[in-house]
């Protein structure tokens, strides 16, 4: 399905790719592994025809329809359904077509082809898929506009699904959704019937919907069989016998070059002594194991341990105006409590998280925080919470300018 052959790019005179060349296999559901930097949607945008490589070629099969996730998410007054149906641009073109075509002939080949392409189907495949992702029939009926930017980040997903490319590709799919929109996800590309590439961290992602996965590291590419655990067992056998290698190498490196110096001024071994030079000459040198730098990343200890409970609720009732979403909450967090707070969507598990940040206040009951209690908070659709027009670095001080201070 897709060929890349002797690719080299650069960005900003930075090689990402250096004559790396694969074959992803028809129909492959392939996740895209490497360091973060190190340039895989880099080639996303070159498989996209956005940048051009410096040397080498990208190539699909004519015709073929390569789909990805819009970088702008949807909006304006188009409901949600209709963004979806949208995507497919076949049959919008069609019934767009249909509307006004007057040729019998004509208006019998586009009935033929809407059929063709389970056309009838549409809404409900497409009301199917933006279930799984989280939205309820009220809710597809809606206008994009209602909703905020990783809400409708989902819905640009959503489309791009119901297109259903000959190629797709997805870069971080699971970073907008919830548990219940992860593992419907799951579901959905273990049985995605055409070619899939997608770029993730998320390992179950890449053992439950992957049957290859493509490694770029070292400027190649390098394609494996089988999720993400036969990947990096598969890579482990390798660098064992890479390491072997290099070893018997050496000590036949060392053993010649021994010989070479002990007899090279013998008459009656300088014949053998060139040999062991030819050979040594010849001899192509094993490179070592190349070993990613892994940084090092400490949560921070808190400055005082902090008495119990941290927080305690009784009788909470939780909500927005009239709508109550949670009522008799009565429970204590204590440190160094780990708790998953799971359940389905619009249950009010964001209301809960807004009630323990205290960006929401009880419509009844107590709660009780410790005096000196500091709780974070990272959002579902954290995007919402940046100022787009600030640097990660801006963010993070802006949070904790103390302890920047304290370090310079």
């Amino acid at each position: 399905m897709l060929h890349i052959n002797e690719l080299t790019l650069r960005i900003a005179g930075r090689a990402l790719y250096e004559k790396a060349s694969v074959a992803l296999p028809e129909g492959a559901r392939v996740g895209f592994v490497g360091r973060n930097g190190s340039g895989k949607t880099t080639l996303f945008n070159a498989i996209a025809g956005e940048i051009s490589p410096d040397e080498g070629t990208i190539s699909l099969p004519k015709a073929a329809r390569l789909g990805r996730v819009a970088q702008e998410a949807p909006g304006g007054s188009e409901s949600l359904i209709e963004v979806v149906l949208a995507a497919d641009t076949e049959r919008a073109a069609l019934m767009i077509e249909r509307e006004h075509a007057r040729d019998p002939n004509r208006i019998a080949e586009i009935e033929t082809r809407l059929v063709d392409i389970d056309a009838h189907s549409a809404e409900a495949r497409a009301g199917a898929i933006l279930h799984g992702l989280g939205f309820s029939s009220e809710a597809q009926q809606r206008p994009c506009s209602e909703f905020s930017g990783g809400w409708r980040m989902r819905v640009a997903l959503a489309a791009v699904l119901f297109a259903a490319p000959d190629l797709l590709l997805l870069d971080e799919p699971t970073n907008y959704l919830d548990l219940e929109g992860t593992l419907w996800l799951y579901d959905y590309l273990s049985r995605y019937p055409r070619t899939a590439l997608i770029i993730s961290h998320d390992r179950e992602l890449l053992n439950e919907a992957v049957d290859h996965v493509l490694h770029l590291s070292e400027r190649k590419l390098t394609l494996y069989k089988g999720g993400y655990d036969a990947f990096e067992r598969r890579r482990r056998e390798q660098a064992a016998l890479q390491m072997k290698a290099r070893e018997k190498q050496i000590a036949e490196r060392k053993h010649l070059q021994a010989f070479v110096d002990r007899f090279r001024a013998k008459a009656s071994k300088a014949r053998q002594a060139q040999s062991r030079i030819k050979r040594l000459e010849k001899m192509e040198p094993i490179a070592a194991v190349a070993e990613e730098a892994v940084l090092p990343f400490n949560l921070p200890t808190p400055e005082r341990a902090l008495a119990p409970p941290l927080m305690s609720f009784e009788g909470v009732k939780g909500g927005y105006g009239e709508r109550v979403v949670l009522s008799r909450i009565d429970t204590t967090l204590l440190p160094d409590d780990r708790i998953a707070l799971l359940g389905a969507n619009g249950n009010g598990k964001s209301t809960f998280a807004k009630l323990l940040t205290g960006r929401i206040e009880p419509l009844s009951g107590d709660i009780k925080r410790s005096s000196k209690l500091k709780v974070a908070y990272f959002a579902q659709h954290q995007l919402d919470e940046l100022d787009a027009k600030g640097t990660p670095l801006s963010h993070v001080t802006a949070r904790m300018p103390d302890a920047f201070e304290s370090k310079r």
